[in-house]
This record gives C-alpha cells, structure tokens and sequence, in this order.
C-alpha cells in the first residue's frame, strides 16, 4: 500500500528523501545560476548603452562569426556570446541532471530549461531582424527572466538535503501562510520588471525626470503613454516593496534563522538596493552603470523571492510527508481515493 501510495505521489513528493542529487550536479547548476546572472547584466548593457541594433544581422555578425569589436558591436556581440555559453552550460545542465537524478520532475525541469534559452535566443533573433518592436523586446526580457527563475528553481532542487534541511516540525498553516505571501511577491516582481521593460525599449525613463517627486508634485500629469508607464514602474516599487517585507516579517516570524528566513531578508536587502538605484538612474541622467545594475539587481530581487517561495513549498511537502508518516490510516485512505 505504501509502495502504491509513493508512485502515484512521485508528482507531489518534492522533498529528497533519497538524497539522489550530488553534491557536483548542485555546484554545476550554482555555476548556471551566476552565468545566467551574467547574461542578464550584459543584456542589461546592451539596453543600457543604445547597442540593441548595432549588429543587424543574427545569427552572424556582419556575415561574419566575430565582427571587428567596435563601438556597440562589443555588447551586442559580447551579449551574444555570454548567451552561447549559457546554452551550451545549459544543455549540459539537462544531459546531467536526466542522468543522475531519480526524480522525474527534476529531470523535466531541466529540460524545461533548453527550451526555455532556445525560446530566448529565436527571440532575440527575431528583435533585431524585425528592429526591435515592442512586444518582441519585452517578450525577450520576460523569457530572460523565467529562464532565470528556472536556474534558480535547479539550484534548489538539486541541493543534496532539499526537502531534509528541516528538523523543527512547523504548523502547516504557518508554512501556507509562508507561501502564499511568497507567491504574491514573486509575481509582482515579475510583473514589476516586465513594466520595467516596457518602459525602457520605450526610451521611458526619463519622462519623469526628478525623483521622489513626479514634474515636482506626488502624481504628475498623465498628458503621454511615457510617463504612465513610468509612473506605473514607480507605483510598482512601492507595491513591490510592501510585499518583500511582508514575506521577511512572516518568515522572521515563523522560521528564524532558517534558509526562508535568510532568503527573505537577501530579498529585502536587494529591494533596498533596487529602489536605490532606481533613484540614481534617474538622477545621473540614466548614466550606464546605475541603469544596468537596476536591470540585474531587479532580476536578482526575483531571485531571491523565487528561492523564498520554493523554501517555503519545500517546508510544506516536508510537513504533509511527516503527517501522513505518522498516520498510516491517512496514507490508506489516499491511496484507495487514487486506486479507486
């Protein structure tokens, strides 16, 4: 019965009771997670430095497989060339993991990856060879950051004690409470840095050009769609912000000293250093380095949050596991509803 009640639940079981990841194949996807982190930085540069279209061919350069390395020909082609090696590290991510891992939705969640960087690099293909339109661009920098969030997802699954880490049992309400603050971060980070995105392919960010202030008064006037995609940016970080620390007091609350606990205070203190930024993007003028940092730190808040979020589904399953475990008429009752 209990052999029966473990296979129809494979899908469920996140924890790692069988300890199958190794310590190597975490170490790889860590690597992943930096490279990635890179990519998006180096991206971030391209934006940042109006070199989006100064090669405009793809997937050659000039017809050629290195161009001379002028101008903004070295972040668009150096942005290309960050991108190749994080393919290639990520196809071996999945040949690995679909190797040593017993665990079919670790497996399949790093497959989910190639598809995800091969999505990413059609298109970016198809920005510069169409000239950068929108819904193409922001399209891109949304994939970017899903693609991210996977490599992070990786990184936590593949930790040999994922699911383990725990030893003080936690009330199942504390740890959905936990998630659902979790989740309602993570989601409006991403849909923060997707308006982000919008408002910098859109050449938005400086329609405001003062900050804290708006034109110099708490709500400017909304006479362009440039300054309401910015002012929307700005109303983001602040919904963005009263979400982090949210989920840093609920998890000091319930978990302290643990991994969620650590997550969620990194969270915050990237948030702290984002809004930072932010502030000095626009006080330099959107001077290069301010304005690339805000691009790879937003993804880094994102981060962060999706670590918080696994962490906290990971003390979940690991709850139901040991309530289940320890009444085996519950773990019955399961697996005649499935059989049945």
């Amino acid at each position: 019965m209990h052999q029966a009640f473990d296979w129809k639940f494979e899908w469920f079981r996140l924890v790692n009771i069988d300890g199958s990841s190794s310590v190597a194949l975490h170490r790889f996807a860590v690597m992943c997670v930096a490279a990635t982190f890179v990519l998006i930085f180096v991206g971030g540069l391209v934006t940042s430095t109006g070199s989006a279209l100064a090669v405009p061919d793809w997937p050659l350069a000039f017809g050629k497989f290195i161009p001379p390395l002028v101008g903004g020909v070295r972040f668009e082609w150096g942005h290309r060339l960050v991108a190749g090696m994080v393919t290639v590290l990520t196809a071996i991510l999945a040949a690995w993991t679909c190797l040593k891992e017993r665990r079919r939705w670790v497996r399949l969640t790093a497959l989910a990856g190639v598809g995800l960087i091969l999505l990413q690099a059609v298109l970016g293909g198809l920005t510069v060879l169409m000239l950068l339109p929108l819904p193409l661009a922001v399209a891109h920098a949304a994939t970017a950051q899903a693609f991210f969030c996977l490599m992070i997802a990786m990184a936590s699954f593949t930790r040999p004690n994922f699911g383990r880490a725990y030893c003080e049992s936690r009330r199942s309400s504390q740890a959905r409470s936990l998630v659902g603050i979790a989740t309602a971060t993570t989601i409006a980070i991403y849909v923060q840095i997707l308006i982000g995105a919008v408002m910098r392919h859109l050449g938005a960010g400086l329609a405001i050009p003062d900050f804290p202030t708006s034109y110099g008064h708490l709500i400017p006037p909304f006479h362009s769609l440039a300054i309401d995609i910015n002012f929307a940016h700005r109303c983001g970080a602040v919904v963005v912000a009263t979400l982090a620390s949210w989920t840093f007091f609920r998890a000091a609350r319930y978990y302290p000293g643990t991994q969620p606990f650590r997550s969620a205070l990194l969270m915050l203190g990237l948030t702290v250093l984002q809004i930072t930024l932010g502030a000095l993007t626009v006080w330099s003028g959107r001077a290069v380095i301010p304005t690339t940092a805000h691009v790879a730190v937003g993804a880094a808040v994102l981060g962060a949050s999706v670590a918080v979020l696994i962490r906290a589904h990971e003390i979940r399953a690991l709850n139901i596991s040991r309530d289940f475990a320890s009444s085996p008429s519950k773990v019955e009752l399961l697996a005649r509803q499935v059989s049945g």
